[in-house]
């Protein structure tokens, strides 16, 4: 079965969503890419659409992945893709980055943590989505 999965991410830290994706990419698993990428940043004029896009990703997505530095704090997005997430019940799984203590609160809180490392994300990936 395809995992539809939407990997929440700033566009300022590619670098985390690029080997988030790779580890996916080198698993086994069967995926398709529900993310608003930089690279492919659709059509949208307004904040208003560009939610409306999101909305309409997570809604068909299997699950939700948030990269959780300490930068999400200032992402009003970061905040409003968990908010859909759970509006739809899709299990979402927060990834610490290395060398992260701090998470914050609205992750934490709402998010299957986990450390990051591939075979982590692969095994909950499997058992949550």
């Amino acid at each position: 079965m395809v995992k539809n999965i939407f990997i929440s991410h700033s566009w300022k830290y590619e670098e985390q969503y690029t080997t988030v994706k790779g580890w996916i990419n080198d698993s086994n698993l069967d995926w398709t890419n529900m993310s608003v990428e930089s690279d492919n940043p659709k059509d949208t004029k307004t904040d208003g659409e560009l939610k409306q896009l999101i909305d309409n990703n997570i809604r068909n997505s299997t699950g939700v992945i948030i990269l959780a530095g300490m930068y999400t704090n200032s992402s009003k997005w970061i905040d409003k893709e968990i908010d859909i997430a759970l509006k739809y019940n899709k299990p979402i799984i927060g990834i610490r980055p290395r060398g992260n203590e701090r998470i914050p609160t609205k992750i934490s809180d709402n998010t299957e943590m986990i450390n990051w490392n591939s075979s982590s994300l692969i095994n909950t990936i499997k058992e949550h989505f």
